[in-house]
Parts: C-alpha cells; sequence; structure tokens
C-alpha cells in the first residue's frame, strides 16, 4: 500500500480510504466487519464514514468490528457532523422536518454535541479527521471554525476538514483560521468521478497553493 502525507501535516494515510456508507444499509454487520478486516490486512488505514451513514448506527458498527478486532491504534477514523441521526428508508427531505433544533447543521451547539455522540458510537477518546459535511449558509463560518477548533484544543478531535463545501468557503475558511488563531482545515472532501470533475476548476488549484 502506497502512504502519503496529508496535506500540511504529518499524517500519514493510505492512498486509498475504506468509505462506510453501505455499512449496515444494506451490507450485514458480519460482512461488513469482515470487509474491514480485509481493508486493515490490505494496508488501509483509513476509514471514513459520517453521522449520517446507516441512522448513525454505521459508527456504532464501526466501534463494535474495531473492539472485537483489536485494531483501532493501526488506523484512523474520519467521519462527518451536520444531518445529524437520520432516519433509515427516509431521504434527507423526508426527515429533516423529524429533527429537533440544534441537531443538525454546522452550528457550535450542534458540532460538539454530535462529536460527543461519535466518540460514544466509536467508543474511542479521540476522533482523527473531523469533517464538517455541507456548507451550513445560515450558520456564521467563524461559529463553525471555533467550534471545531475547540475540539481540537481539548484533544477531542486530531484533525479538521470540510467536505462538499465550495472552493470559496473553503478560501474563506482559511483567511478566518489565520485571523484568529484557529486550526485550520487540512482537507476537504469533494465528489469527484468521471462525471462530475468541477474540482478541477478551482478546488484542486485552491488545495495546490494553500
Amino acid at each position: 500500500m502506497e502512504y502519503k502525507i496529508l496535506g500540511r501535516t504529518g499524517l500519514e494515510v493510505s492512498s486509498i480510504a475504506f468509505g462506510t456508507d453501505n455499512f449496515l444499509d444494506p451490507t450485514p454487520e458480519k460482512e461488513s466487519t469482515k470487509m474491514l478486516d480485509i481493508a486493515i490486512d490490505a494496508g488501509i488505514n483509513l476509514i471514513d464514514t459520517g453521522d449520517v451513514y446507516a441512522g448513525g448506527e454505521a459508527e456504532k458498527m464501526i466501534g463494535r468490528a474495531l473492539k472485537k478486532l483489536g485494531r483501532r491504534n493501526e488506523i484512523l477514523i474520519s467521519t462527518k457532523v451536520d444531518h445529524g441521526m437520520s432516519i433509515p428508508g427516509k431521504s434527507l427531505d423526508e426527515y429533516a422536518p423529524e429533527k429537533k433544533p440544534n441537531t443538525h447543521g454546522l452550528s457550535k451547539a450542534n458540532i460538539i454535541r454530535a462529536c460527543e455522540n461519535s466518540l460514544k458510537s466509536f467508543k474511542t477518546d479521540h476522533i482523527d479527521i473531523y469533517y464538517a459535511h455541507r456548507y451550513s449558509p445560515e450558520i456564521p463560518l467563524d461559529e463553525t471554525l471555533s467550534a471545531l477548533d475547540y475540539l481540537v484544543q481539548s484533544g477531542k478531535v486530531r484533525y479538521i476538514g470540510f467536505s462538499t463545501h465550495p472552493a470559496w468557503v473553503v478560501m474563506e475558511s482559511l483567511m478566518i483560521a489565520k485571523e484568529f488563531g484557529y486550526q485550520r482545515i487540512v482537507a476537504e472532501q469533494p465528489p469527484y468521478n468521471l462525471l462530475d470533475r468541477r474540482i478541477e476548476n478551482e478546488l484542486i488549484p485552491l488545495a495546490q497553493k494553500y
């Protein structure tokens, strides 16, 4: 397996990460655990998930699997905050009205609450990379960064990043982090495939320079 330094950090990550969007929904836990074990044996050390996956159950399953396999120290966990715990079988639009206040979005209250929940789900004392998932235009960006910085300073999160944020928001976040002395994001996780190459226009050049 090839390993690379993640951005401006000293963190070595495998060139291939293991995504868990299908854990428990629809892949059963036994098969999911076996896949995780095989991935680690293959040298993959970055396991990516989110608090919305399988209604929050994917994080819990990963916690159980890592405890069973005894391999937490071999891997890096990355997860995301925004939507909160989803409702299995319902789309985002369908379950959004059923959410309670301060249980979704990138407010300070929700970020800290969600991180605590994820730590309990993983049965661990820290998250290696914590992504703010999907831009929340109604939330001041400095509030989001303040919350993420707090989690790093408290030792609950090692590094922070964005997921599916526009390039201009990424750039603004770097400016705010520099102005206020916050931890800067170390990664952006965007959609990228043969049919969707939008990040080549602005995001990739931005990442290469900053």
